[in-house]
């Protein structure tokens, strides 16, 4: 079974949606069966990458409310966060523009690491107030999860992997995704937002029952076949 999930650094709702996420597949009986790939979604693709304002201040202008009523929205979804045993510090956020850090997502997924990168990312910008799009602070979360540091830095010195991040986002818009975290399962059913974690598993458990459905198993063949096919 195939997930992908569209996701971006720099969404709360998207690291608390992964935890649910998660929390069902640990419950899917059949979880080892299930491949991952986490796909490019950006919030504000303009963004700058550096920024001097708080999170507050940026939600509050985004939204048209006080800075005030922003931080009370920010202290709902931390405490959100804590409920999936996430420690937010969303007042630490450094806001910038995440397209590296996405494209040094892809760079793991060479190495068969995107979910520890990604995993990490979320952590370093929610939690640790890192600044996600620092090229050697990336560097230096890249080398945390086993990846190499020089070749890391080389690739956030190019432009690699930027058409991959603009490919993803742009499939996002043809199938529909409007807002992320989003969950599609075999490109048949999808999840938008970050739902109960029986929502994922009660999704996780309908596909595999389809799957398994639509498998033809084969007791024997007669003998109008030759060795090879009929």
């Amino acid at each position: 079974m195939n997930v992908e999930i569209w996701s971006d650094i720099a969404c709360p709702f998207c690291y608390i949606g992964k935890r649910k996420f998660q929390d069902g597949l640990q419950q899917f009986s059949h979880r080892d069966d299930v491949n991952i790939t986490y796909k490019s979604f950006q919030l504000d693709p303009n963004a700058a990458v550096e920024q001097t304002q708080t999170n507050a201040e940026m939600l509050a202008g985004k939204y048209g409310m006080s800075v005030e009523k922003a931080k009370e929205m920010t202290q709902q979804v931390t405490n959100q966060a804590k409920e999936v045993g996430l420690d937010y510090n969303l007042e630490s956020s450094v806001l910038t523009n995440t397209k590296d850090a996405h494209r040094l997502s892809h760079f793991a997924k060479e190495e068969g690491k995107m979910d520890e990168m990604m995993e990490r990312l979320l952590k370093a910008y929610f939690t640790e107030g890192k600044h996600v799009g620092d090229h050697d602070t990336l560097v230096s979360l890249a080398e945390e999860v086993g990846l190499n540091g020089e070749a890391a830095h080389a690739m956030l010195d190019s432009d690699r992997y930027e058409d991959i991040v603009r490919e993803d986002m742009q499939e996002g818009a043809d199938i529909g995704v409007q807002g992320v975290p989003f969950f599609v399962f075999n490109r048949k059913y999808a999840v938008s937002g970050a739902q109960p974690a029986n929502a994922f598993l009660e999704v996780l458990e309908k596909v595999q029952e389809e799957e398994t459905e639509n498998k033809i198993n084969i007791v024997g063949q007669g003998d109008s076949c030759t060795d090879e096919s009929c």
